[in-house]
């Protein structure tokens, strides 16, 4: 939420649009802050500096107000307060999310290389599944491709676990937050058995999904199996399956991913006939290596790793021959 904009060409500029705000009027003293900054073209030679004058400003209008000035806590703060600097101005926000909006508050055990919910979100409705047909996710980790597509398929409002920061600024309405909260939670479905399915070939991968599951009050709507993709048949003639398969960066063996890749390609021909198949990949040497025609890539970016998703319409026989000439979707495939 923005509070303020105003030029400056030196920290002292900083401190004094800083010290202009009326903080207190949006929280109070009694509660932590953490400042950060983030900038463009900004003349300041440390940005460090600058976040220390702004969190003095703060300090030092709750100490003319106030009388007192609140904690700062750059682990667990309470209000999250964001400045930017451009080459001529700042401008000051206050954090109206707290946690960062991906964190949906069910993850128990991130595992090694997990998704961010968000992203597995989106990967679930890029591939198209509607809540009837098969979803399988045969390398599913710690679980946040099929949390994620039961969270869809039963209606259940992302986010509805955990706390936001507007919650801790003054003003806040609790009575009508409860009224659109409940609103939203009002349109889930009863919980079900759904056709989801998750494999992994690791069985402590498996523990890290159903603790993840069961956080998030799903653990009896998703089938778990312990299972090697390489040689385990599709749970149903047709159907949607998702994959985050390992590459470079996960665990680093780039001969050993030389050799799974075309596996799983004849993988998919063998067994997947019918399905449409969708990995998420940041190894450029994926389309090549599985011998398949993607029939669609869409770039995405997992943090600030670019990436993309392939979309891989499985036929019977050579699927070399009669795949749907590739497409992509968005710049930059």
């Amino acid at each position: 939420m923005r509070l303020a904009r105003s030029p400056y060409r030196g920290e002292e500029d900083v401190y004094e649009a800083a010290l202009t705000v009326k903080w207190p009027e949006w929280f109070s003293e009694t509660q932590s802050i953490r400042v950060d900054v983030n900038a463009i073209r900004s003349p300041l030679k440390s940005l460090e500096f600058a976040t220390l004058r702004i969190k003095d400003a703060v300090c030092d209008r709750f100490r003319a107000d106030r009388g007192r000035r609140p904690d700062v806590d750059t682990r667990s703060p309470e209000v999250r307060i964001q400045a930017f600097l451009d080459k001529a101005a700042v401008t000051l926000y206050l954090d109206t999310s707290g946690e960062p909006l991906n964190k949906r508050g069910y993850r128990r055990d991130a595992g090694e290389a997990p998704l961010k919910e968000n992203l597995a979100a989106g990967i679930v409705r890029l591939a198209g599944w509607n809540s009837s047909e098969p979803l399988l996710d045969p390398m599913c980790g710690s679980g946040t491709l099929v949390v994620e597509a039961a969270m869809m398929g039963l209606a259940i409002p992302p986010g509805h676990a955990r706390g936001f920061g507007f919650e801790r600024l003054a003003g806040f309405d609790l009575k009508r937050w409860n009224e659109v909260r409940d609103a939203a939670l009002a349109r889930r479905k009863p919980k079900q058995r759904l056709p989801i399915f998750a494999r992994d070939r690791y069985g402590e991968e498996l523990k890290k999904a159903r603790l993840n599951l069961e956080a998030a009050g799903l653990a009896d709507c998703v089938e778990l199996k312990q299972a090697d993709v390489l040689d385990t048949g599709a749970p149903a003639r047709a159907g949607v399956l998702l994959a985050n398969p390992p590459y470079g960066t996960r665990i680093g063996e780039e001969a050993a991913l030389a050799e799974f890749y075309p596996k799983l390609g004849d993988t998919l021909k063998k067994y997947y006939a019918g399905w449409r198949c969708h990995l998420f990949s940041g190894d450029a040497r994926l389309p090549k290596l599985i011998r398949l025609t993607a029939s669609k890539r869409t770039p995405l970016y997992n943090g600030p790793l670019e990436c993309r998703l392939y979309e891989y319409l499985i036929v019977a026989g050579s699927n070399r021959k009669k795949s749907a000439p590739s497409r992509t979707s968005g710049p930059g495939a």
